[in-house]
């Protein structure tokens, strides 16, 4: 059931069992576990079924370290959040990436991968994608391409891997028909968390009290919280809700937004592929993106390489993944980078610096460059023009992401300046020590060596990262991770291995904001295999559901006003 909260009678207030702030990947995971099982749930989304720009601008704010692009053209706050935006890769963290490693500080989680696995299995089937097989053989052989082949990596020094593209899933999309007639939770769109308010000796959540941008009131109470805004809006919640603890709730340890992590990304060296390797399209990232061509059974897949665990422990490095990365005609250009926004708006991010019509007159200027990337990104040149293509491919470089390693002066703060709701704005201080800049530099030069000599390529290196300020074109991945971390240990982790927070006996978090480290691959599915781990949980604790939970605690009269809110919203919008 879909609410308008921006039509309710001002001051409502309801009350339920399980309330959820946040209508993203994470959010709505739960919910719709929720809903199978027959637990009354309330979640609270800021946004509504499409983006605008009043409520994107809730999540502008300031960097002052990396500079670091995390506004409104990043991010989604409508429903579905993020999943808004999300190109779709899958793979599981690897095993290692859940283990102490004493050349890492602050690194290993409460549990190994072996507790992850059958939420995993689950995470396939949610996200749509295929066998939970991430073989790399077995790929190559059911895609069954000349085109599409292994690489030979005889040292071991060296190992490729394969991730799983869903299609991608855009939550809120997909699954409106399913929100819109489910018996057991109602989606309050336009509500703005902006408090939540604790019992007087603060050990439990009491309510939370949302607002809407043109004025509106309520409020939820709930037996159980689950706090799934993202790395970000977590964080910033939970530090403004300050009236009873003046450091915010969570945080009497100080590490509320600390350890914000993302991937790093950079573009590094330069290579010429020999032949036959020159048209392989299983590792090129300008080929794989959902490209027909590496598919096997409805299944888009990608592969790529990274320095086998044992020698990051050798190394003392941290894990990364790399890709190639064709140079196209047309690549780095302004047209290039027109088109690039162009796609952004159509999955609901905006760039303010950047408006429309501004990157329609660029296209119009470099109409051979725009012709050219779109040839190489989107068309799929088949035939002759196809092998023109291929032979203008002079050059390709490493596109590599880097493992951020845990720092706890990596973090989010509130700012002075506030939104159009009152709420502080939040600064981000994003940081990357000699650690990640030493794995930028051993990976490209390890990976470089092996595949020259296996007679792949001829590669030429940048000089190394390490003893010099990053480039400028540093860039994070949108990955907000690590910021309400979880440990065991109050003093070491804002939330417990189960995702309760460790002040508050009724509030959980969900979403890539608990990891501990974030290893190398994309977070979407482990952040989805831990809600619907956190949704079992939280089912156990509420047991057989209480019928009369879900009841709005408001006068007769205005139930009827509500409902017509739903009604003409959910029509209004199809």
């Amino acid at each position: 059931m879909f609410c308008d909260a921006r039509r309710v009678e001002d001051a409502m207030e309801a009350e339920t069992t399980v309330c959820v702030i946040g209508g993203g990947a994470a959010g709505l995971t739960m919910a719709l576990e929720f809903e199978r099982r027959g637990i009354d749930t309330i979640v609270l989304e800021s946004g509504g079924f499409g983006p605008d720009p009043l409520t994107m601008d809730l999540y502008r704010g300031e960097d002052v370290g990396i500079p670091y692009d995390f506004g409104s053209n990043q991010r989604s706050r409508f429903l579905g959040g993020c999943s808004n935006c999300w190109g779709g890769w899958c793979r599981p963290m690897d095993p290692e990436d859940f283990q102490k490693r004493d050349w890492v500080p602050g690194s290993g989680w409460p549990f190994g991968i072996d507790e992850l696995r059958p939420f995993y299995e689950r995470a396939h089937r949610v996200l749509r994608l295929g066998p939970v097989n991430y073989d790399i053989d077995h790929w190559v052989k059911a895609i069954g391409r000349q085109d599409v082949r292994r690489m030979p990596l005889p040292s071991g020094e060296v190992v490729d891997s394969v991730s799983q593209f869903s299609l991608p899933l855009r939550y809120g999309k997909h699954h409106r028909r399913d929100l819109k007639s489910a018996r057991h939770v109602r989606v309050f769109l336009h509500a703005n968390v902006v408090d939540i308010e604790t019992a007087p000796d603060g050990g439990q959540v009491r309510r939370v009290h949302v607002r809407t941008l043109t004025g509106k009131r309520m409020s939820v109470e709930a037996r159980h919280f689950v706090l799934a805004c993202g790395g970000i809006e977590n964080v910033r919640l939970l530090l403004a809700s300050n009236k009873r603890q003046a450091e915010g709730l969570g945080n009497s340890s100080g590490l509320v937004g600390r350890y914000f992590m993302d991937h790093p990304r950079l573009l590094l060296g330069k290579f010429t592929l020999r032949e036959p390797w020159r048209r392989n399209k299983l590792y090129d990232i300008m080929f794989h993106y959902l490209n027909r061509a590496v598919r096997a059974n409805g299944i888009h897949v990608a592969a790529q390489l990274t320095v086998a665990h044992a020698v990051q422990q050798r190394e003392r490095m941290l894990n990364g993944r790399i890709w190639f990365s064709s140079i196209f005609p047309g690549e780095g250009t302004a047209a290039a980078e027109a088109l690039k926004r162009m796609k952004f708006r159509v999955h609901g991010k905006i760039d303010p610096n950047h408006g429309f019509w501004h990157d329609m007159g660029i296209l119009a200027r470099e109409p051979l460059n725009a012709a050219n990337f779109i040839a190489a990104r989107q068309l799929r040149p088949v035939g002759l023009l196809k092998e023109m293509h291929f032979q203008m491919i002079k050059e390709a470089r490493f596109q590599m992401i880097c493992e951020p390693a845990p720092d706890p002066d990596s973090r989010i703060t509130l700012a002075e300046s506030c939104d159009a709701l009152g709420m502080p704005r939040v600064r981000i201080d994003w940081r990357l020590g000699d650690l990640v800049k030493h794995t930028f530099d051993r990976t490209v030069a390890i990976v470089g060596k092996e595949i020259s000599d296996a007679g792949i390529a001829d590669v030429t290196y940048d000089p190394p990262q390490l003893g010099r300020e990053w480039p400028a074109e540093i860039e994070g991945t949108w990955h907000y991770m690590g910021t309400t971390r979880m440990n065991d240990s109050p003093t070491q982790g804002v939330v417990d291995r189960h995702g309760r927070m460790h002040d508050l006996g009724n509030m959980y978090i969900a979403g890539s904001s608990v990891f501990p480290t974030a290893g190398a691959n994309f977070p979407t599915i482990t952040l989805v295999a831990l809600a619907l781990r956190l949704a079992d949980h939280l089912a156990d604790k509420v047991g057989r559901p209480d019928a009369t939970a879900g009841a709005l605690t408001t006068s007769p009269a205005m139930a009827p006003q509500a409902a017509a809110a739903d009604t003409s919203m959910v029509h209004a919008r199809g």
